[in-house]
């Protein structure tokens, strides 16, 4: 592991669930992010996720960022908007994506969302280069968004577009299958829980828009995420089964292959990201990866004792590095 940067946790927060919950109750505002501007971008045939797009004055002498929400979330996720406030105020354009279904999105595509899809962002990018002419871009993704970037850059390996700069993870589910065991201990039955009946609904919803493409039978025996992506994941997204559908979707298959400048942002005592997962051989190995990796700080939570901005530090930390790869910040 490449690099342990310090993170003071805030106050009682050392502990991971505590962490975890209070950063998604954390009252927040984003008064410094400018407007947005809501645009379709076309993933595949008959296929469009929906975005909220930033814009700086003279939009191509900045750099763009790319940021993609996690499980369950969509664009207007707390992480998301603090994240695309200090990017914006650093001088980025930022594009605030959601996921296939999600942030109210079910009718645009008649398939269902999951953490195989890395070609969704990587169509985002490449209309944002070729319709758009920008010439920096940057992507950055929280749990399984991040693991959807780290798979994106991974299978573009050494062909990856000259103006991807670089990609950064929080928290990376990029072991599904260890998550997926992770979520099912007890201690962790109240993310299972919210992740399960979000789930339920979000694909109840999905169904009343496609009834003869998902006949589905109420769920009643689903009970664990693994059990979801047994019975709707892998049975409408063409895998064997869950475990099918992980060892497909799972990034750590293509980290050795990243080529591009990449920080993964991970704590320790993440409750359902087990860590044990970071000690894969290509985040040691592989030069282009930096791991950032305090002992405490939650999932996706990293609520620091500093004040303002700096309170919610993995996004700082997502800024900070993408700043630091820019040359047209860098010329400023």
């Amino acid at each position: 592991m490449q690099c342990v940067q310090e993170f003071t946790p805030l106050g009682i927060l050392r502990n991971k669930h505590l962490m975890t919950i209070a950063a998604n109750f954390w009252p927040r505002r984003f008064r410094q992010l400018g407007r947005s501007a809501p645009r379709l971008f076309e993933t595949e045939p008959g296929t469009q996720v929906r975005a909220e797009c930033h814009w700086q004055d003279h939009v191509l002498d900045h750099p763009t960022l790319v940021i993609l929400h996690g499980l369950e979330g969509s664009c207007e996720s707390g992480y998301v908007l603090g994240t695309a406030e200090k990017a914006w105020a650093a001088g980025f354009n930022v594009v605030r994506l959601n996921q296939r279904n999600c942030g109210g999105t079910e009718g645009l595509s008649p398939t269902l969302y999951h953490s195989g899809l890395s070609g969704d962002i990587r169509a985002v990018i490449v209309e944002l280069i070729e319709r758009d002419g920008l010439r920096e871009i940057f992507a950055a993704g929280f749990s399984m968004g991040g693991n959807l970037v780290l798979k994106m850059a991974g299978e573009a390996g050494n062909g990856a577009p000259a103006e991807l700069c670089a990609v950064a993870a929080v928290a990376p589910a990029f072991d599904l299958k260890a998550c997926a065991d992770a979520l099912g201990q007890r201690e962790n039955f109240v993310y299972q829980r919210h992740f399960v009946r979000g789930l339920k609904r979000r694909m109840r919803y999905k169904a009343s828009l496609f009834p003869e493409r998902y006949p589905i039978d109420g769920m009643r025996t689903i009970r664990s995420v693994r059990d979801f992506d047994q019975q709707i994941t892998a049975r409408f997204c063409g895998f064997e089964g869950a475990d099918d559908y992980y060892a497909q979707s799972s990034a750590g298959r293509v980290l050795a292959r990243l080529a591009i400048p990449t920080l993964i942002v991970a704590a320790q005592d993440d409750p359902f990201v087990p860590f044990a997962s970071f000690a894969h051989p290509a985040i040691r190995e592989n030069p282009n990866i930096t791991l950032l990796a305090p002992l405490n700080g939650g999932h996706c939570a990293f609520l620091a004792r500093a004040r303002g901005a700096a309170r919610f530090w993995s996004e700082a930390c997502v800024v900070e590095f993408c700043r630091g790869k820019s040359k047209r910040l860098a010329q400023r």
